[in-house]
């Protein structure tokens, strides 16, 4: 059982103090009758109104990371029967959706919401969200052809913006290359690469905006508040 007026506070109309107000001047109505304030509610069963209008309360915002392995398509449903990245999570009972993609073999941080404003800035170009990438990679680069990446090179989709690229480690006949970008095309890094003549062995996602990966592969969790406000601040969300 839920109090009245938090629940109608929940559901947006405004102020506990002001719920209160419209209770009391015998606006509000549960089942059709008339309440007095003190009244508590069954959200699954009791029907509210105000002014006859029907209330539902705002469904609560889910913000989650995920570590995504390889093997799993970013969708909610696959027509080839294939695992997705909601199987993971199966034990969230509210519609999620995962904001943007990682291809089927890529792993590291996706973030799953019902947050649509929060999804739509993350994923539109033009807000430009940085991600990182540590991708391993056949052979060795030189730094002229790195130099390619960081200057933008031309892929059959167009000429890339320009990317953060750093070695990181070397052996004889591969590399760990570190790779920032902010645009969203499909398996672009893995093109970026293909583009250079060193294929992608293996690709990870580790670093989107302010957050970082921080949980094994295959987990997830949810984001703190302090994280949710410091995603929503880096786009410029105000609510």
């Amino acid at each position: 059982m839920e109090r009245l007026q938090k629940y109608l506070a929940h559901a947006g109309i405004g102020s506990r103090r002001k719920c209160e107000e419209l209770i009391i001047q015998g606006k509000v109505t549960v089942n059709d009758e008339v309440v007095t304030l003190g009244t508590k509610i069954d959200p699954a069963q009791d029907i509210v109104k105000i002014n006859g209008k029907v209330i539902t309360k705002k469904e609560a915002k889910i913000y989650l990371m995920l570590n995504k392995p390889a093997g799993y398509v970013t969708t909610a449903k696959d027509n080839y029967g294939r695992f997705t990245v909601l199987d993971l999570v199966k034990d969230v009972k509210a519609r999620i959706y995962p904001v943007g993609r990682l291809d089927y073999e890529t792993e590291g941080l996706l973030l799953l919401t019902n947050d649509g404003q929060l999804a739509y800035r993350l994923t539109h170009p033009k807000y430009e969200i940085t991600k990182v990438y540590q991708a391993l990679v056949k052979g060795v680069p030189k730094e002229t052809e790195l130099n390619k990446l960081r200057e933008g090179i031309i892929l059959e989709d167009g000429l890339t913006a320009p990317a953060g690229v750093q070695a990181l480690t070397k052996l004889k006949d591969q590399a760990l290359i570190e790779i920032s970008i902010h645009e969203g095309r499909n398996r672009q890094v893995r093109r970026m690469f293909e583009a250079i003549g060193h294929p992608v062995l293996k690709l990870k996602r580790i670093k989107m905006g302010p957050l970082s990966i921080d949980i094994p592969v295959g987990e997830y969790r949810f984001l703190t508040e302090k994280e949710i406000q410091a995603l929503k601040k880096h786009i410029k969300l105000n609510n």
